[in-house]
């Protein structure tokens, strides 16, 4: 993680959208995600709308699609590293679109729920095995360009995705949206399907002796993955760095809301545009941190991500000004894409290929945990405590994070066990 950018030459945006793979797992993730939001919209709408759920029910619906994997991910990651990665993908393409299709069935709350959680639990192997599928196509000068196309794609479909959604349910009701996510992982399909992905490195051999097997192979290997973040200092300081700022981040979402009405004085409208400013910030860090990213080290990046946070809380904690809060949380996006693409990219270029699907879905599970946490977190401190005191304690909850990555990284060069 301490080595520097400048020692090799990044590859372009344009230059990793020419390699087939990505490529075609770049217009694949397009097409899935946006199908993705649309249903999450419109099953919002009509828990919202038409079964007049609560605020705390309608909070689960997005809470069911993310504990799955947060509970699956470390199985399923174990499983990806085992299975070959464009039967996994292609496969678990074609079960969502069946999957989705049941929401043209269901009709309680409870429906809702299940359906999400079961999408969600498929999901858990296809997000490893995307990584694994970029990990074995991708040269490492490349990481960090492509880690930026996957992750812009995601945020400008999560822009568009309301406004289109919006209108698709207001014209033609909730099931055209649940017919188009099913096409989507459909065409998601068939995409990955047309290109050759490159086979992942083998797994070395031991001996009867030191494997295990039946449930405690999948134990022994799920603990691998597991050691291997913990005795890798720097991939383990991102992971929890990402983790702390998605953390943030999922307390923060929640109480703009009340900062807005309450310490502005503004209006919806304020709102909508102080939430969007988040979203602008990440898009433009995007394309910012590839240039810092030839000149700064990955550690310099990650610190620098955590500091803009925290300074962009402690500010909002003491100044109440529309135009400053504006600026602050383009500035916090911009900084969540300071940590964001340097980790994506360490991991990538630090784990070896017959651990990646591991490593990467047990990361991405610490990820989804601390975003749950935060969503529960927020609506329980927010009866204790005003939101300027707790934007106050999230920032020097990050000081703390920057502190203790110091001391974990100070002296010595990250090594892999």
């Amino acid at each position: 993680m301490g080595t520097s950018a400048v020692a090799t030459v990044q590859l372009t945006t344009r230059e990793v959208l020419g390699i087939g793979v990505v490529r075609r797992l770049w217009f694949a993730l397009i097409i899935s995600t946006f199908g993705d939001f649309l249903v999450l919209f419109a099953v919002l709408s009509v828990v919202s709308f038409k079964m007049h759920a609560a605020a705390e029910q309608v909070t689960w619906v997005q809470i069911a699609s993310l504990i799955p994997i947060v509970l699956i991910g470390p199985l399923a990651g174990v499983f990806v590293d085992r299975w070959p990665l464009k039967p996994t993908l292609v496969s678990s393409d074609v079960i969502r679109a069946g999957l989705t299709l049941l929401l043209l069935l269901a009709t309680q709350l409870w429906h809702f729920y299940l359906i999400l959680a079961v999408i969600s639990i498929v999901s858990s192997f296809f997000g490893p095995a995307q990584q694994c599928a970029l990990r074995t196509s991708v040269p490492s000068e490349g990481i960090m360009a492509t880690g930026a196309v996957m992750q812009q794609a995601i945020f400008v479909v999560r822009v568009i995705s309301p406004a289109i959604a919006g209108l698709l349910v207001a014209s033609f009701g909730a099931v055209s949206c649940y017919l188009i996510d099913g096409a989507s992982f459909l065409g998601s399909a068939i995409l990955i399907a047309s290109v050759v992905i490159g086979s992942k490195a083998a797994t070395p051999q031991k001996t009867e002796e030191d494997t295990p097997g039946g449930i405690r192979k999948v134990w022994f290997d799920m603990r691998v993955g597991f050691n291997f973040i913990l005795h890798h200092r720097a991939i383990f300081f991102v992971v929890l760095a990402l983790a702390a700022a998605i953390f943030t981040l999922g307390c923060f979402a929640p109480l703009i809301a009340i900062y807005v009405r309450e310490s502005l004085h503004g209006s919806v409208r304020l709102f909508g545009i102080t939430s969007s400013m988040i979203g602008v910030g990440i898009l433009g860090g995007f394309f910012a941190v590839q240039q810092l990213a030839k000149t700064h080290s990955n550690k310099t990046l990650v610190f620098s991500g955590l500091g803009g946070i925290a300074l962009g809380l402690l500010i909002l904690s003491v100044i109440t000004q529309v135009a400053v809060t504006l600026v602050v949380t383009f500035t916090i996006g911009f900084a969540v894409a300071a940590i964001l693409l340097p980790a994506q990219a360490l991991l990538l270029q630090e784990t070896p290929e017959d651990l990646m699907g591991r490593v990467s879905s047990t990361g991405m599970s610490i990820v989804f945990g601390a975003q749950v946490l935060g969503l529960l977190l927020s609506g329980f401190l927010s009866k204790l405590m005003s939101v300027q005191r707790m934007f106050s304690l999230a920032a020097l909850f990050l000081i703390g994070l920057v502190l203790v990555g110091r001391l974990l990284l100070r002296g010595k060069a990250a090594q892999q066990p």
